[in-house]
């Protein structure tokens, strides 16, 4: 497989902001959810990536810490625009659902409770389902395009389905196919040029305060891999068991505020830092947990077209590519339980299905689209 190519126009920053702003914005559904969006626009619409180079850098963001989708916005910033890019599509994709986190936050705190939303993601979750379902289907043509990366791809939605800790899989994925191809051109001989992936750690300070806001988060920013259930993990265990500084009810109604709000549900921290410390733990917070992965990104980047030039470390991606291939395959089938749950949203899944096949809209106003028949529905009493 090829690096893959870069559109020999230069993105201007602008670009980029005005991209990964909206999508900021729009993309609701979680990581598989923002990363077919993603797809959507840089490969299909915009052609600034193959989707060989979309894969490989989908890959290098689930081997690093942190929220995935936002590491794929930073990778593709770099691809586009090295250092600025990093900075401006990162920020872009954060700021969005950080604004309307603290927004929730806010009227958290003065009123006593979050708004009822219910209707938002009923209309919402089947045009997602949708998306995801789509870039599945055109991502695996490139990731499992050969027996044995089919091979890697089934077993490694087996394994994530049965709860295999998600690095796990997708090293295993790696480790077969380098070792395959090592085998083939070596006949046996030992892997080389594999790299291992090292999380940075970082102490947080014993007291509540926004020093100690800012490194509890850099902490977990840098450490923590998987989904948004594992995020929930890691925060009951610093700040309600060992820290005391939420409860465990403040504590379901932050991560709820971060999972109804669009793009990274790593906002959470930003809702979790207004109820600590009000808008300077907001913020703080904030940096903390999305600090790490713009580090580990331009330490990673430039290694992706040097891991794709070596033989036996490009075998190795591709494995990862497919492993997160089926990483992706086993969330939509969770997302589907999640959103289907009557003959209305069935049909407003199988239509949107349609319009995708059918017309190739901006995926982005097909979740508005959502919205808007989440919010009738919500109107005619349909839905609470």
């Amino acid at each position: 497989m090829s690096e893959g190519t870069i559109a020999p126009a230069r993105t201007s920053l602008l670009e980029l902001a005005r991209l990964f702003g909206r999508l900021g914005t729009t993309a609701f559904g979680g990581p598989a959810a923002h990363i077919a969006m993603m797809r959507d626009e840089v490969v299909r619409r915009r052609g600034w990536l193959t989707d060989e180079r979309f894969l490989d850098l989908l890959g290098a963001a689930n081997l690093i810490p942190g929220p995935n989708s936002t590491e794929l916005a930073i990778h593709i910033g770099w691809a586009r625009r090295r250092w600025a890019g990093l900075v401006v599509a990162g920020a872009s994709f954060i700021l969005p659902a950080a604004l309307l986190t603290g927004a929730l936050a806010w009227a958290y705190v003065r009123f006593g409770r979050l708004p009822e939303v219910g209707w938002l993601l009923w209309g919402v979750k089947p045009v997602v389902l949708a998306v995801v379902a789509q870039a599945i289907w055109n991502l695996a043509r490139t990731a499992a395009r050969t027996r044995l990366l089919r091979v890697v791809t089934l077993a490694a939605v087996v394994a994530a389905a049965v709860g295999v800790n998600e690095i796990a899989v997708l090293l295993a994925g790696g480790a077969i196919t380098a070792a395959a191809r090592a085998w083939r051109s070596t006949r046996g001989a030992p892997l080389k040029q594999l790299l291992p992936v090292a999380p940075l750690a970082a102490g947080a300070a014993p007291a509540v305060g926004l020093s100690a806001l800012f490194w509890t988060f850099v902490k977990i920013g840098s450490l923590l891999f998987g989904s948004g259930y594992v995020l929930l993990a890691f925060l009951r265990a610093d700040l309600v068991q060992r820290l005391h500084w939420l409860t465990e009810g403040q504590l379901i109604d932050s991560v709820a505020a971060g999972q109804i709000t669009p793009g990274p549900v790593f906002t959470t921290a930003t809702f979790v830092g207004y109820l600590v410390a009000g808008p300077g733990g907001a913020l703080v917070a904030t940096l903390g947990i999305f600090l790490p992965a713009f580090v580990f990104v331009a330490l990673s980047g430039p290694l992706v077209p040097k891991l794709r030039a070596s033989p036996t470390a490009g075998a190795f991606l591709d494995g990862v590519n497919a492993a997160s291939l089926a990483l992706m395959a086993v969330v939509a089938a969770q997302l589907a339980h999640a959103a289907i749950v009557d003959v209305p949203t069935a049909i407003m899944a199988a239509v949107s299905a349609v319009v995708l096949v059918r017309y190739a809209p901006n995926a982005s106003w097909l979740v508005l689209a959502g919205a808007a028949v989440g919010l009738g529905a919500h109107a005619l009493g349909w839905v609470r």
